[in-house]
């Protein structure tokens, strides 16, 4: 490994750091790489600034340089300057020590402690500790690729019943294969994220900025979108069911699609524009990045609306079940619809809630859990929910079995009676 415009000290230091990193530096924790991406850029942006103006005449002296980890100001001949240790969390130690650098007749002395005897690391483990974490982030892909794979499974089979099955037709079950499709997207736009990002293992992907690793991030937080405004449209629904019963719902049908997936769309392409003139570093997967919040805001405010709605429907439906005026099949209708959105929508909102008011570096192997691999499996328990439990599903899928069944045998009845009769 060479270390370009670096010199030996600072070579030594970010080699010792090699297994912090390795450990820390996990996606989405690209924390050290970027706070010396930011340092370096601050001091480059000094150096131009100073190459466009002449020193001042017959003064000699050291221009300012950046050595791999920390930035010299420009000094004249026989001053010296002071820094500290880098201000890492989690990877160094806090140290009263300072570096010293003279400006010398040739140029800047070595640092003077080095910064790898000055800038103590933290304790990282064993190897041991190494291979384990390493051993944690594989099963964990493994676990939320198998929950994607089976939730992908399961939506697809759930939008072929509502699909095939005419009776099944109907505005209810069109919102309910329009959440299923952000489903898809969502499980489908995690792995084509992983496959592009993390399919060659020598690409460091903290640095990694190219149009497609942005273009796949961007298609993930759209899809992550959708699945949350798809969600809300779920409990908008319920709750105009409940207010409007004698109400065709089908003159609702283009705003629910409007803001399933119009919202979603705008609110992406603003994210995009933002990143794109203000913050185009990286492939945009850092979430420490003040512009997330243009994806995190519309997000809790669709949760929020839903926890209203959550609230509002509950009452409703206290109401309308102790209605004498209400038939004995609307009720059904209800509890059976109430059933299922009640349950989803505190399901799928209140862990993002929780994290949302902590910073990204806290709880990080707590949020990947809620988020990768218990949210893995959400598609199935969505279709499992809205389709394969439901009463009316169920019934028609009977219904039809028994018309199959009831087909055959008589085309067997009536091939025998002909082969008889021959």
């Amino acid at each position: 490994m060479g270390c370009p415009r670096l010199n030996s000290g600072s070579c030594v230091l970010l080699l010792l750091m090699l297994p912090v990193l390795q450990v820390r530096a996990t996606h989405p924790d690209c924390s050290i790489i970027l706070y010396f991406q930011e340092r370096e850029n601050e001091c480059l942006e000094a150096i131009r600034s100073e190459s466009q103006t002449q020193p001042p005449n017959g003064q000699r002296g050291c221009r300012t340089a950046w050595d791999g980890v920390s930035c010299w100001p420009a000094m004249p001949v026989g001053q010296s300057y002071a820094v500290a240790c880098p201000d890492v969390p989690h990877i160094f130690k806090k140290s009263q020590v300072l570096i010293h650098r003279n400006c010398t007749e040739v140029g800047w002395s070595p640092p003077s402690p080095p910064y790898y005897s000055a800038c103590e690391l933290e304790p990282v483990g064993s190897s041991n500790n190494t291979e384990a974490k390493r051993g944690y982030f594989i099963t964990m892909k493994v676990l939320y690729t198998c929950g994607y794979s089976t939730s992908l499974a399961a939506l697809f089979m759930a939008i072929g019943i509502f699909s095939c099955f005419r009776k099944l037709h109907c505005t209810r079950n069109s919102i309910h294969i329009h959440f299923f499709t952000s489903f898809i997207l969502r499980g489908a736009s995690v792995l084509i994220k992983d496959a592009v990002l993390f399919s060659d293992e020598s690409v460091d992907h903290c640095t990694m900025s190219t149009v497609k690793c942005k273009a796949s991030i961007a298609f993930v937080q759209y899809s992550v979108l959708a699945n949350f405004f798809w969600l809300l449209v779920e409990g908008m629904y319920l709750q105009t069911l409940l207010l409007l019963t004698f109400t065709s719902d089908r003159s609702y049908i283009w705003w629910y699609i409007l803001i399933g997936w119009g919202v979603p769309v705008l609110t992406v392409c603003v994210w995009v524009f933002t990143r794109l003139q203000y913050d185009d570093h990286g492939c945009w997967d850092d979430y420490s990045s003040p512009y997330w919040w243009v994806i995190k805001a519309p997000i809790l405010l669709a949760i929020f609306v839903n926890f209203l709605i959550f609230l509002n429907v509950t009452r409703m439906l206290a109401q309308k079940i102790r209605s004498p005026d209400i038939s004995k099949n609307h009720k059904q209708q209800y509890m059976r619809l109430t059933k299922s959105t009640l349950l989803l929508i505190p399901l799928f909102g209140v862990h993002y809630v929780v994290f949302a008011l902590f910073p990204e570096h806290i709880g990080v192997d707590a949020r990947l859990y809620f988020e990768l691999v218990l949210g893995s499996y959400q598609g199935f328990l969505v279709a499992l929910l809205y389709c394969f439990l439901n009463g009316e599903v169920q019934a028609e899928i009977k219904r039809n079995w028994g018309k199959w069944q009831t087909s055959m045998e008589s085309n067997v009845f009536n091939m025998a009676t002909q082969d008889f009769t021959a």
